[in-house]
């Protein structure tokens, strides 16, 4: 068995215990209590649940580090430690809809040298459903339980399936996506959209999916996951082919030659 560090144990431990929560209220779905947090966009008691039972697991392990939380928003921390972004219930729609397809999205990111800027060195998405936990360490490689993930090794955007997310009620930019779309469609094999940004980016790095855009993101939509396609060999940038994905809420992922290919469409369907 491969061994991971005691911060990633600590990360599993809690996801799990939130996890089997989840499963739990996906059981009975039809009678959760669900109230409106936006348009089309909703949070269940089960989502606060959840994130409850990570911040009490993760502070009691690292109890001057800092969160970034999708309900929760910002708990300030010692600003020279590392924080935790997480995101307790990716897909709450799927969840909401008893479509088994959601993830709890947890990162790690570390004050650079200087404290002016901050890297993702740890990430974990568990999906609870099929308990598949997907981890990655900066420099130790990508894995799903014991098994090193590889990004696909397809060259052709012809034999690809490539995710992404589309626009919905109140969210994203839909002439944009649809400028995108209508670059990218007629190239590949597929197209997938199954509503969970931390698992698409996982089955990249698993090589699952062949590449991935989505723009309207957040960090705690991403930070594990992109952590987790570099680490697996990929590559993942913004809409531009910079760094800055998690400043301008957009993601390209793929191999190196997918991710080329995809970065050219999508950029000449923005010009």
């Amino acid at each position: 068995m491969v061994s991971h560090s005691g911060l990633l144990t600590v990360m599993e431990r809690a996801a799990r215990k939130a996890g089997s929560k989840l499963r739990r209220d996906f059981g009975e779905v039809e009678h959760l209590q669900v109230s409106r947090k936006g348009p089309a966009d909703f949070v269940s008691k089960a989502d606060e649940q959840a994130e409850r039972t990570l911040v009490e697991e993760l502070q009691k392990a690292r109890p001057d580090w800092g969160f970034l939380l999708e309900e929760g928003g910002e708990i300030a921390g010692d600003p020279t430690k590392p924080r935790w972004i997480i995101d307790p219930l990716d897909g709450t729609t799927n969840f909401l809809h008893g479509i088994p397809h959601f993830a709890i999205s947890i990162a790690v990111e570390e004050p650079l040298y200087g404290g002016n800027k901050r890297e993702v060195t740890t990430g974990l998405i568990y999906q609870p459903v099929t308990d598949e936990s997907y981890w990655a360490e900066k420099s130790r490689g990508a894995w799903r339980h014991d098994q090193r993930l590889r990004v696909s090794a397809r060259r052709d955007m012809a034999d690809c399936v490539i995710a992404t997310g589309i626009p919905f009620m109140g969210h994203g930019d839909m002439a944009q996506w649809s400028r995108i779309f209508g670059a990218v469609a007629p190239s590949v094999a597929g197209l997938r959209r199954f509503g969970a940004a931390s698992l698409d980016l996982a089955h990249v790095a698993s090589g699952r999916y062949d590449g991935f855009w989505e723009s309207g993101l957040r960090p705690w939509d991403v930070a594990a996951g992109m952590l987790l396609v570099r680490e697996a060999g990929g590559f993942v940038s913004d809409f531009r082919g910079g760094d800055q994905m998690m400043d301008r809420r957009e993601v390209i992922a793929g191999n190196d030659a997918i991710h080329s290919k995809l970065h050219k469409l999508v950029a000449g369907a923005l010009r």
